[in-house]
């Protein structure tokens, strides 16, 4: 079973986690808002996708494929291997809103060319999956704090209304996939709906679990990545290599791995394995105690401390322990912002310089700057904040860049460039129209990044 996610990663109000969920086997994400008309400018979107080739040993990635397949994220085993046997056909119902066919189209292909899933898009009522687009309200009325979430054996919200709270749609008794649903929002921004689309129609098709100790991918509970990453259609890849099929067991499927692997993912073979320890249990709930709901400040600040130490006494120098960082920056911001700009410095560091950890590195770097500029250091923010724009665009993540940019537009007023500034700000409008939705939610970025310069006479962070 699958127990609810909420945010666990709040660095920009927009980007949730999708927590396990119980009783039901379901995964969600947190939800933000969207508008239906703007006075702003035109929202721009993705065209050709960037996706960069994994770099892990292929003997990691089996040991990552096998957590992930075998196992939900409370940590129960799956017997058995479970996935669709032959074309794959996707239809949407209800009243999708206007950039979820072209997301769709764009995911579909990708998991054509880049996955081998043969996988398109219908119009029958008997598609495999069903994608609904209703309301937010509609499906906060089966999980209050779910933005979206996918579940076998049904192909609507009125279908699953009568069986949710039996084995029907219960995962973890399932034997094999034929027909799923997955309820999106349409009144949320467009990029909360297409992360909704990459995480669930994953889940949908793929493994069901999550790992903290994948750093460049979407099955993972920090939710760093909100597309499916190289990684991630590798993995997808694997699953539906013709040598597996389904029912196997994870001792079946472990005894192919290193074949088909050594077939699809040849550079894989010279790469030396990480080996990776596993997270313990203590960690992950530390971490989600201090960025999740429902503690009070004082529990979150004592959480954090915990995953902190945690952290360093497994001895990790990977991205969990720069995430535990990460996580006691956010919470120092508003009582101790000296300390908190340690840990963010703290953070850059463990996270490195790899390919792998880019992503993470682009959100350290919106805070670090948003320091330099509340201290009217724009030189250094501009030096901060230049290598991330082409990671945030790369990784699709209008938010983040819009974000940035707009940091910079700030960083260059700070200057003396305030024509420049000026042109910046406006060509993220479009992004940020695609990651935030509505007009005031821009707007309300806008203010929130405008108010750091100390021309305007107040500091303030991210």
């Amino acid at each position: 079973m699958r127990k609810m996610r909420r945010l666990i990663l709040p660095m920009y109000l927009l980007l949730g986690a999708c927590m396990p969920v119980a009783p039901s086997d379901t995964a969600t994400r947190a939800a933000s808002a969207g508008a239906d008309s703007s006075t702003l400018p035109a929202v721009k979107t993705f065209s050709v996708p960037r996706p960069a080739a994994p770099v892990a040993a292929n003997s990691d990635i089996a040991r990552d494929f096998l957590d992930l397949a075998f196992a939900l994220e409370s940590g129960r085993v799956l017997p058995r291997l479970t996935r669709f046997e032959g074309p794959i056909s996707v239809r949407v119902t209800g009243a999708p809103p206007p950039t979820l066919a072209g997301d769709l189209g764009r995911l579909l292909h990708r998991l054509r060319s880049e996955a081998g899933i043969n996988i398109s898009q219908t119009k029958s009522a008997q598609a495999n999956i069903t994608v609904q687009a209703v309301s937010r309200a509609d499906i906060r009325k089966f999980l209050p704090q779910a933005a979206c979430f996918v579940v076998p054996n049904v192909s609507s919200l009125s279908e699953y209304r009568g069986a949710r709270r039996t084995v029907k749609v219960s995962w973890s008794r399932l034997e094999r996939r034929e027909r799923l649903a997955i309820f999106l929002p349409n009144d949320a921004s467009p990029q909360e709906v297409r992360d909704c689309l990459h995480e669930e129609l994953a889940q949908a098709i793929g493994p069901l679990n999550d790992l903290y100790r994948l750093p460049d991918s979407v099955f993972n509970d920090d939710n760093v990545h909100t597309v499916l990453t190289g990684f991630d259609m590798l993995i997808l890849r694997v699953y539906y290599d013709p040598s597996l099929r389904n029912g196997m067991s994870r001792s079946e499927v472990a005894n192919r791995l290193p074949g088909i692997l050594a077939r699809i993912n040849p550079r894989g073979e010279g790469v030396a394995p990480q080996r990776l320890s596993r997270t313990p249990r203590i960690w992950i709930d530390a971490v989600q105690t201090a960025l999740g709901p429902g503690a009070n400040p004082a529990q979150r600040r004592v959480a954090a401390t915990e995953a902190l130490k945690v952290a360093t006494a497994m001895g990790w120098n990977d991205h969990r322990r720069a995430f535990s960082h990460y996580a006691m920056g956010r919470l120092l911001q508003a009582s101790d912002p000296d300390s908190a700009q340690d840990h963010f410095v703290l953070a850059q560091r463990y996270f490195g310089t790899g390919p792998q950890t880019a992503l993470h590195r682009a959100y350290v770097a919106s805070q670090l700057a948003a320091y330099a500029i509340s201290g009217g250091r724009a030189n250094d923010a501009l030096f901060l904040l230049t290598p991330h724009l082409d990671t945030a665009a790369r990784h699709e993540n209008a938010a983040l860049l819009s974000t940035l940019m707009l940091l910079r537009a700030e960083a260059l007023d700070l200057s003396g460039r305030v024509t420049e500034g000026r042109e910046v700000r406006l060509d993220s409008l479009g992004w940020a129209r695609y990651g935030f939705g509505s007009d005031w939610a821009v707007r309300a970025k806008l203010r929130e990044i405008g108010s750091l310069s100390p021309r305007k006479g107040r500091r303030n962070a991210l």
